[in-house]
C-alpha cells in the first residue's frame, strides 16, 4: 500500500502543478510541499491559487509555494507563463499536467477548439512543449499527464474538435482524456527514440469527490455514484499522480491508477487499452497538436 508517507525528501526540487487550487491538484501540491519541494501552483484564477497557498501553509511543510496565473485556454497566456518560469527558475523536476474541465456547457477556447479538448489536451501539449528544454536540462525530470478511466471506449474524432457536430459533454470529455493518455504514451516513445532521460508517465485518479462534478446535476452525480460506487476523497485520488511523480518503480510510458478497477484504492500500474496505444492515431494527434498550437518539439 503506497501512501504519501513513501514520498522521499524533495528539497531542491521544483514542481509545476496545473489546476492546483482545488481537488486532486491541491492535494498533489500539498504533498509535494510537505516533502520540501518548491511548488508552483499554476491556476487560471490567481486569487484561488493564493487562497490555496494560504490553506496549504496551515499544514506542516518544508517547501516553497508560488502562485502564478496560467490560463490553458489561451496560447498567448501559456507562452507568458513559460517565459516567466524560464526567467526565474533554472530547473524543472516535475511537470504535473493536472488541470482540466469536465462536462461544461458547450463552449470553445480562444483558438476555437472545444473547451475540454482545448484545455485538457492542447493546453497541456503546448505547456509541455514550451517547457521541454527546461525538463531536458534537469536530471531525473518527469512529466505526469492526468487522464481518466473515461478514456476507455473513447476515440479521437478529428472532424469534431471545433464543435462541428452536436455537442455531447461526456463524449467530448472522454475524448480529451484519451488524447491526454495518447500524448503521454507518444511522448515517452519520442523521448526514447532520442535517447533522452525525461520520463513521461500518465496517471488517472479514479472516482473522486472534486469540483470536476460542478457542471453535473445532483441526479447525474447520483447516477454516477450508483454506477461507479463510492467516490474517494481527493487526497487518495492524488496518490496515483504522486506515485507517478516520485516513485522509483515507475516505468516510462506507463499509467498508474487506483487498484480497485481503476476507481478506488492505492496506486498500481494500469493496463492501457488498445485505443490509447494506436501508433498511427498517436502520430496523427501529435501532428494535429503541433499545427493547432504552432509548437514543435521532439
Amino acid at each position: 500500500m503506497w501512501t504519501k508517507n513513501n514520498i522521499p525528501d524533495l528539497t531542491g526540487k521544483t514542481a509545476i502543478v496545473t489546476g492546483a487550487n482545488t481537488g486532486i491538484g491541491f492535494e498533489t501540491a500539498l504533498a509535494l510541499y510537505e516533502k520540501g519541494a518548491h511548488v508552483i501552483l499554476a491556476c487560471r484564477d490567481l486569487n484561488k491559487a493564493h487562497q490555496a497557498i494560504a490553506k496549504i501553509k496551515e499544514y506542516r511543510g518544508n517547501g516553497i509555494l508560488e502562485a502564478v496565473q496560467l490560463n490553458l485556454e489561451n496560447l498567448t497566456q501559456i507562452n507568458e507563463f513559460v517565459e516567466w518560469f524560464i526567467q526565474k527558475h533554472p530547473h524543472l523536476h516535475l511537470l504535473i499536467n493536472n488541470a482540466g474541465v469536465a462536462m461544461p456547457p458547450a463552449s470553445k477556447t480562444e483558438q476555437g477548439y472545444e473547451l475540454q479538448f482545448g484545455v485538457n489536451f492542447l493546453g497541456h501539449f503546448a505547456l509541455t512543449g514550451l517547457l521541454y528544454a527546461s525538463l531536458l536540462a534537469t536530471p531525473d525530470s518527469r512529466i505526469v499527464t492526468v487522464s481518466s478511466n473515461g478514456y476507455q471506449g473513447a476515440e479521437i474524432d478529428f472532424d469534431n474538435l471545433r464543435l462541428e457536430k452536436e455537442y455531447n459533454a461526456i463524449r467530448e470529455y472522454r475524448q480529451s482524456k484519451l488524447a491526454n493518455l495518447i500524448f503521454s504514451v507518444e511522448l515517452s516513445r519520442r523521448i526514447k527514440v532520442k535517447g533522452q532521460k525525461v520520463l513521461s508517465i500518465a496517471a488517472q485518479p479514479g472516482a473522486n469527490n472534486t469540483a470536476l462534478t460542478r457542471h453535473l446535476s445532483e441526479e447525474e452525480i447520483a447516477i454516477g455514484k450508483e454506477r461507479l460506487g463510492a467516490f474517494m476523497e481527493p487526497w487518495q485520488g492524488a496518490l496515483s499522480l504522486l506515485y507517478a511523480a516520485v516513485s522509483n518503480d515507475v516505468v516510462n510510458g506507463n499509467m498508474y491508477e487506483p487498484e480497485e478497477g481503476g476507481l478506488r484504492g492505492y496506486p498500481i500500474q494500469a493496463t492501457i487499452q488498445e485505443n490509447a496505444m494506436n501508433k498511427p492515431a498517436a502520430i496523427k494527434l501529435w501532428n494535429f497538436a503541433e499545427k493547432a498550437t504552432g509548437i514543435h518539439f521532439l
